[in-house]
């Protein structure tokens, strides 16, 4: 339990730098960052699998978020995003952090797509965060071309999840948990 809290504990630092690093002068910036950033993300996933198109279009709500990570057995990782439910084309400005434990190494930039099933699913998102574990991983890409698991897909009950890898290159097994959050300086 000590050593799952000090792997969240590194992935919230992570997730700060990471942010901080990305800082806009203010909040209608860093938006607009994040609005574009998403954007063009979707295209990408649009382009490598054009039925996501028609999937994001149709779905209650869907979630983009730009991760970077480090991790050398111990790592972690953090990004920004949004989610935008559908119906109301209300935007939410979201955090994430994911730390991992295991014989793992990888740098790199990644791009995840969350395409919810229900409105149950995409509001529980946004209003509580979200929890997810992970597996065993190789993945390389640059430039939004990726070999390996970095192209993944999870079909889950409430939600499809999806990952490009934007550059950088992992391998190995972890365990690895990761938390999705509203926010509170963008929203």
């Amino acid at each position: 339990m000590r050593l799952r809290s000090l792997f969240a504990v590194f992935g919230v630092l992570l997730a700060f730098c990471a942010s901080g690093a990305l800082a806009a002068p203010d909040k209608a910036s860093k938006q607009a960052e994040i609005r574009k950033a998403t954007h063009a993300t979707l295209e990408k996933f649009y382009k490598a699998q054009p039925a996501l198109k028609n999937e994001v279009r149709d779905a209650p709500g869907y979630a983009v978020f730009t991760t970077y990570g480090l991790s050398f057995l111990v790592g972690g990782s953090g990004g920004s995003g949004l989610a935008h439910e559908r119906r109301a084309g209300k935007i939410t400005y979201m955090s994430m952090a994911q730390a991992t434990a295991g014989l793992h190494a990888g740098i790199g930039e990644r791009e995840i797509l969350i395409v919810f099933k229900t409105d149950k699913a995409f509001k529980e998102f946004v209003d509580k965060g979200w929890d997810v574990g992970g597996g065993a991983a190789m993945a390389g890409g640059a430039e939004g071309k990726t070999a390996g698991g970095g192209a993944g897909e999870q079909f889950l009950a409430t939600a499809n999840y999806f990952t490009l890898t934007k550059s950088g290159i992992e391998v190995g097994g972890v365990v690895s948990g990761t938390k999705f959050w509203k926010d509170k300086d963008l929203n």
